[in-house]
């Protein structure tokens, strides 16, 4: 998708941080031009016909800003045109988005106000402690690796039991056998756990191989959409529906 082609999404969802100060929209609006998960999970459907979506680890819920924006973008409500060869984005019924900051939680609530009809809820807490709501799709983006082993396989149990029948989960992680692309994800992910918690933390990484085994044994039958080549990262994304 070419920026042209982008801009009127990214527009339609970068426009409810309007009133959250020149930070919020500023960084909607680079994210999403910048990181190519957002597009994929739109151009290969991974929330297709997900209404009730659990955003584990949202900052300041772009993933929710992203898919009303498309919505609207679609519909027509606002302007630009929708890609012929894209199938519909999800008409979101609810937004539960989970955040451990409470700078970005607070961001995530402010933007929720525009988000129209949809029943938006931002629990500022540690995805490792909170309730989960039932969803129809569950996300997880780069949020695994901050969590020691043990809470990895947590968080994934509770996942699985959050989902309704056919649900699907969504997650980018690292792969560790990445090379030099991991190395580059390693120090970028430090740096951000750096100034986003204001201390250093041990990342806990696992080849791709090692993820699709753990999300396995988790219950989970689990496929890699896009491992992320020509980058300079090694972020791999999976989707993954109960086995």
């Amino acid at each position: 998708m070419s920026a042209t082609e982008s801009a009127p999404l990214i527009e339609a969802a970068s426009a409810c941080y309007r009133d959250s100060g020149r930070f919020a929209w500023y960084f909607a609006r680079s994210k999403l031009a910048g990181d190519a998960v957002f597009t994929t999970i739109l151009a290969r459907g991974l929330l297709e016909r997900c209404p009730r979506i659990l955003d584990l680890g949202c900052g300041q819920g772009l993933l929710a800003a992203w898919l009303i924006g498309a919505r609207a973008v679609h519909t027509g409500v606002a302007p630009g045109a929708w890609p012929n060869d894209w199938p519909a984005p999800p008409q979101l019924e609810s937004y539960t988005g989970v955040e451990i900051n409470p700078r970005e939680a607070a961001r995530a609530r402010a933007a929720g106000a525009h988000f129209g009809h949809v029943r938006v809820t931002i629990v500022q807490g540690d995805v490792r402690h909170v309730e989960y709501v039932e969803a129809d799709a569950i996300v997880i983006l780069d949020v695994l690796h901050y969590l020691d082993r043990v809470s990895q396989d947590s968080v994934l149990a509770k996942a699985r039991s959050a989902l309704a029948p056919g649900g699907r989960l969504v997650l980018r992680v690292g792969d560790a056998a990445g090379g030099i692309g991991f190395t580059v994800s390693r120090i970028v992910d430090t740096a951000v756990a750096l100034a986003r918690r204001r201390r250093l933390i041990r990342l806990y990484c696992r080849p791709v191989r090692e993820w699709l085994q753990v999300l396995a044994r988790a219950g989970f039958s689990a496929r890699i959409v896009d491992a992320s080549r020509g980058t300079a990262f090694s972020n791999v994304l999976l989707t993954a529906q109960t086995a």
